[in-house]
């Protein structure tokens, strides 16, 4: 039963947390009402999730105290947590990736039958889609789902076992701006009807948009907590990172011939459906070509057969006149292509490996690194340690593995990774997302370097501000085609809107 409104639902008191003498929280007080929105900002590694890890029964303080409406509650893992309430949706999925999804939701709720058909769960999971306002295919099977179809399961999964104090950690990280605005809609409903929600997030006009408070976390210690009202966007940011940054992009208008050339280009998904569908498209040297669509449109099979990681059924891929479609996926990097990866967690990195090897993972077998049979072990850490230095990771070691980095700084790392490897292509998929301010910015000051060396860069994201502002040219994709290309200066985020949605160019226009 919620409370009142004005008392706090959650709160932590003088909580503190190390990770190997690195200390991760620092006497950190916080609280939550019920029926409110509470934004939790900060850089990556601020401690943002530490400390709602430590509310959802995930990790347990070191010193401090939990309190869940009025009473001290000591959490020993995740069910614990949930049993008061209290559910998190991760940034990094914990799906059960060969169910279904209608089969995942029903995991751990507790109004699932003990004996039920497979059409009742259907039935029941699109039932509750409908309650909740967000939609996702229950039949399908997790790894068959994109990354924003994936999110969006994990938000009905935790919603259908009850909680009451709901935290979302990036929860619009894989999410459209409609998708994004819906999942708004969804938190306010929420919120309205008695619940607490704590939304983690680095975009700062999100904060501003849903959050009836915020709180900023810097290097581990709560700089303020405010109402969100009379905030402005700069001042967040000022208070996050201690400094305000803006990143001039100049566009270029690019003239000549392709260096990446697609000519009808057709491509399955995972669930053997066409997700390309005779797909043409060229991007230039020295230009960024920004791809803009709804999750789900093809734009990840795209970067797939790109970098070899995907068969074509039919059509051609060349970069520089040379046939890509034909090679190997050490073949494509030995060349010069880079790839940026939509999940740097499933792709882009081996967690369980230090730092060191990560850095390696795709030149390893280059005679820079490589004798025989043998590593240079000494030039991989020298490598890894300058990579390392020039891409901002915050780490306690080349030596400790990927896995105890935060989710930004292991993005630096694979995004500075592969902008070396890409001498000329580089492919990156939603770059930026999940990052802070300032990560972000270092990223795309790298994809924006790129560019400027000569190279050619596909930017794939489902952020329309970040493909607006990044794009020397756009193209709009739906279904697995190309609904449109634009230069910069003529894009128009109403039409392109409308072309992410369907319209034909024409009904854009009209």
């Amino acid at each position: 039963m919620t409370g009142d409104g004005t008392r706090p639902s959650v709160e932590a008191r003088g909580i503190s947390k190390a990770f190997g003498g690195v200390a991760a929280l620092d006497a950190v007080d916080f609280e939550v009402r019920w029926s409110e929105v509470h934004a939790l900002v900060g850089e990556n590694g601020a401690g943002k999730t530490t400390l709602c890890n430590i509310l959802a029964g995930i990790y347990r303080a070191d010193a401090g105290q939990v309190l869940v409406d009025g009473a001290e509650r000591d959490f020993r893992s995740p069910a614990h947590a949930i049993d008061a309430g209290i559910g998190m949706v991760h940034q990094h999925f914990r799906l059960v990736e060969p169910m279904t999804v209608a089969e995942n939701i029903h995991l751990g709720w507790p109004e699932t039958p003990g004996v039920v058909s497979q059409r009742a769960l259907v039935d029941r999971t699109e039932q509750f889609m409908g309650e909740m306002g967000l939609h996702v295919d229950p039949t399908a099977r997790i790894w068959q789902l994109s990354v924003g179809e994936q999110q969006r399961v994990e938000i009905l999964r935790v919603l259908a076992r009850g909680a009451r104090v709901l935290i979302l950690d990036e929860p619009t990280a894989v999410l459209t701006a409609k998708e994004a605005d819906d999942l708004f809609r969804v938190i306010r409903e929420l919120a309205a009807s008695g619940l607490s929600i704590i939304f983690i997030t680095h975009k700062l006009r999100e904060v501003l948009a849903v959050s009836d408070r915020l709180t900023v976390l810097r290097q581990g210690v709560r700089e303020i907590t405010r109402p969100t009202e009379g905030a402005t966007a700069s001042e967040i940011a000022r208070l996050m990172t201690g400094e305000e940054r803006v990143l001039d992009v100049e566009h270029r208008t690019v003239t000549g011939q392709a260096a990446l050339e697609l000519k009808g280009v057709s491509a399955l998904n995972d669930r053997g459906i066409e997700a390309l569908h005779d797909l043409d498209l060229t991007v230039r040297s020295g230009e960024i070509l920004g791809i803009a669509g709804v999750s789900g449109n093809g734009q990840s099979e795209l970067a797939e057969v790109i970098c070899a990681l995907r068969p074509l059924q039919s059509g051609s891929i060349t970069l520089d006149g040379a046939d890509l479609a034909s090679l190997s996926v050490r073949a494509v990097t030995d060349i010069g292509v880079g790839h940026i990866p939509e999940d740097r967690i499933g792709m882009g990195m081996v967690l369980s490996a230090p730092v060191k090897d990560n850095a390696v993972l795709h030149n390893y077998w280059t005679e820079e690194f490589s004798q025989g049979l043998t590593l240079d072990r000494q030039g991989v850490i020298n490598f890894a340690k300058q990579l390392v230095e020039t891409a901002r990771v915050q780490t306690r070691s080349v030596f400790s593995t990927a896995g105890q980095m935060s989710g930004g700084n292991q993005q630096r790392l694979v995004a500075r990774r592969e902008a070396l490897a890409a001498d000329r292509l580089l492919v990156a998929a939603h770059p930026t997302r999940g990052l802070d301010v300032n990560a972000a910015q270092e990223v795309r000051s790298t994809l924006i370097d790129k560019r400027d060396s000569g190279c050619a860069v596909l930017l794939i994201s489902d952020d329309l501000d970040e493909v607006l502002l990044m794009g020397d040219r756009i193209a709009v994709m739906y279904e697995g085609r190309i609904m449109g290309v634009f230069d910069s200066a003529d894009a128009d985020r109403e039409h392109i809107g409308l072309l992410m949605g369907g319209h034909s160019a024409v009904e854009a226009a009209s």
